[in-house]
């Protein structure tokens, strides 16, 4: 007689059902992946030690003082799993801190783990993920996998997503994914627009708010629906503010009986390094404020130069990346900057010719602005067959201007 998970011991339950996900089961595509891809793609190989990193939305500023010294005291014990509680000791502080129950809180190595399994959970052949366009594409990726139908609604014309289109795009959504700020515009979605959503969302379906730029920005969160046993998840990211993107550490936070929906896809054991920084960073009280204005000042710095010099930022980003139009093929402007060892975001189909730009320091923005100028003053190239699209495509806002392609 064959056995079934109910069958199981929990640990042996959890390995069976993950054992069954592995049919579904594809690399997570983080934003570091979608980044390196776009260099692999064009056999960048190492990057030059002088080069300008301004493509994956990483902190410059990298983790905060207390969380180095987390890690280095951590260190000897990294031979072992988790066995000094850190994991436990992280989910109280962090429920503590946003006034929610450790059995909302689900930590991961980064916010990808949970976002492609968030996708796996809730949508299905009869069951589509809606998303804005452009937006952050790991989600599409993992819908791939379910082999769900993907909506995708097209930004507001003041950059957010346009959600009683969202809601309205499928009624019978499984999951509806809206990142604010958003990537790659940096945009905000206002708070009430959300809760719209979340109350007017097809029955039976899920939101999914990935606030990975909330800290960035001056928007309220959505924690407090979690609290009040909403139909939501919300992704957090230690990527960004906290400047671990390169330590893996991210957190879902949910209704417990959601968030044991992503259990069958597994969970893999935290890095105690990871746990250990994410701790020593939330107890720092200064890190938020001072990193945001930091990151908000060498950002309008280079908007306001932008558009000083007829160049055309696409809305109002309050994050650490923001999207330009340049009037001609993006993937020749990339190549451009590459030239002039600075490497800035990908493409997104739906806008190709918009150029994301990540806030890096104040010197490489400064580098960034000078080879811009540089790049934008020569001729336009025709772009290649393999990036043409559709010229008929123009981005609201921007002056109507049609895309080059």
């Amino acid at each position: 007689m064959s056995e079934t998970a109910n069958d199981l011991p929990l640990v042996g339950r959890r390995a069976f059902l993950w054992g069954t996900a592995l049919v579904a089961a594809a690399p997570i595509l983080s934003e570091a992946e979608l980044a390196h891809a776009k260099l692999a793609s064009q056999s960048m190989g190492v990057l030059p030690p002088d080069a300008v990193i301004i493509n994956a939305n990483e902190n410059p500023l990298g983790p905060c003082k207390a969380a180095c010294e987390a890690i280095t005291k951590i260190l000897p014990l990294g031979g072992r799993y988790d066995r000094m509680g850190e994991l436990d000791a992280l989910t109280k502080e962090y429920a503590a801190l946003h006034g929610l129950k450790p059995e909302n809180i689900a930590f991961y190595a980064g916010s990808s783990e949970p976002l492609h399994y968030t996708t796996l959970a809730f949508t299905s052949p009869s069951k589509s993920l809606v998303m804005a366009d452009p937006s952050y594409e790991s989600a599409a990726f993992a819908a791939a996998i379910s082999k769900a139908p993907v909506r995708k609604v097209a930004l507001t014309s003041a950059y957010a997503h346009d959600v009683k289109k969202m809601v309205a795009a499928d009624p019978n959504a499984g999951l509806i994914y809206i990142v604010n700020p958003n990537n790659p515009t940096g945009t905000i979605t206002p708070r009430e627009d959300i809760l719209w959503a979340l109350e007017n969302k097809p029955a039976g379906s899920v939101l999914l708010v990935d606030e990975a730029y909330i800290h960035l920005s001056d928007e309220q969160t959505v924690l407090d629906q979690v609290a009040a046993g909403k139909d939501l998840i919300v992704l957090r990211t230690f990527s960004k503010i906290y400047g671990m993107a390169g330590i893996r550490c991210g957190v879902a936070i949910a209704r417990p009986d959601l968030l044991d929906k992503l259990m069958p896809y597994y969970q893999n054991a935290m890095p105690v390094t990871a746990l250990a920084a994410a701790r020593a960073s939330i107890a720092d009280k200064d890190l938020i404020p001072t990193r945001k204005k930091w990151i908000a000042d060498s950002r309008l710095e280079t908007i306001s130069w932008l558009k000083a010099n007829g160049y055309k930022p696409i809305g109002a980003s309050q994050s650490n990346c923001f999207m330009i139009d340049t009037g001609r093929p993006a993937q020749n402007v990339i190549a451009g900057m590459q030239k002039e060892k600075v490497y800035i975001g990908r493409i997104w189909p739906v806008w190709p010719n918009a150029v994301r730009i990540s806030v890096g320091s104040p010197d490489d923005m400064a580098k960034f602005r000078t080879a811009f100028k540089k790049v934008m003053d020569a001729p336009a190239t025709v772009a290649s067959a393999a990036g043409r699209l559709d010229s008929s495509r123009r981005i609201a806002g921007t002056g109507g201007r049609a895309f080059l392609s």
